[in-house]
């Protein structure tokens, strides 16, 4: 029986206050699992760091999405042996390259599907700006000339990166939906047309929490078409720290940035209920 699991960022449990101190790692998965998250994400290329991270989850029956940030085909060759040693859900592969032709980009991700293939682990590549998936249309690109690429959908990024006209277009919803086609997990975040991470509990930002919702109701459906019975889909809530979150003249966030990921967790298990018809 197909299945989700929603993950919390540890990027998102920084404060970066000067009121609020940060928690230990200890204490931020504690909280993460007492919330009732299923695992985790964070960086899975440092053995050192990995293998204490590994130790907490085990203690409280966590699991990990992966993330690392390769330049180079055998870049990816560390984080998959650190991944057979400590188990993860999947690797989030940001391609750290920005390059401009099509022909550049396709070695770098033929060798690192044919990496994951051989290491039995499923590695996606995240859409993100500043990275090869950086804009929209390359990224169409991309898949016209390799159709089973397995991505990781993060459409905040090309929500604000091509600034859509509201309301959006058929056309650009039809384009976010070969995206979404393609996705085999998620990262959980609402953007505007100019912001990329915008505050999903107050009122006037319901049009863009509609948007996304909408969207990954979407891409849930699409998934669950394509995956197998037994498999999971992972929904990460990133709901980073600022930059990213919008802050006031105190430099503090303007919203709980935790309180904001329970509702987006709660979100996306009501989305996941809703497409087992």
């Amino acid at each position: 029986m197909q299945s989700m699991l929603i993950f919390q960022s540890l990027w998102a449990m920084e404060r970066r206050s000067a009121t609020y101190p940060e928690l230990t790692l200890e204490e931020n998965i504690e909280k993460i699992a007492v919330a009732g998250f299923d695992g985790i994400s964070t960086h899975w290329y440092d053995r050192n760091v990995v293998r204490r991270v590994a130790g907490l989850l085990d203690e409280h029956g966590l699991q990990a999405e992966g993330q690392c940030f390769p330049k180079t085909v055998d870049d990816l060759k560390p984080v998959l042996e650190i991944a057979a040693e400590y188990n993860v859900h999947h690797i989030c592969l940001q391609p750290d390259v920005r390059l401009r032709r099509l022909e550049d980009c396709i070695p770098l991700l033929e060798g690192w599907q044919r990496l994951a293939e051989e290491a039995g682990i499923d590695v996606w590549i995240e859409t993100h700006r500043d990275r090869m998936t950086t804009d929209l249309f390359f990224t169409l690109d991309l898949l016209d000339r390799l159709p089973d690429l397995k991505l990781l959908g993060d459409i905040s990024h090309f929500l604000v990166g091509r600034e859509f006209a509201w309301p959006v277009s058929d056309e650009n919803h039809a384009l976010i939906h070969r995206i979404l086609d393609s996705s085999w997990a998620f990262h959980g975040r609402v953007a505007s047309r100019e912001q990329v991470q915008i505050e999903i509990s107050f009122p006037h930002h319901r049009p863009w929490v509609d948007l996304f919702l909408g969207w990954w109701e979407y891409g849930f459906r699409s998934w669950r078409k394509r995956a197998a019975a037994a498999d999971t889909l992972a929904f990460t809530c990133e709901l980073g720290p600022k930059p990213y979150a919008i802050t006031g003249r105190d430099g503090e966030d303007t919203t709980d940035r935790w309180e904001e990921s329970l509702l987006l967790m709660q979100h996306a298990r009501d989305l996941w209920a809703r497409t087992a018809d």
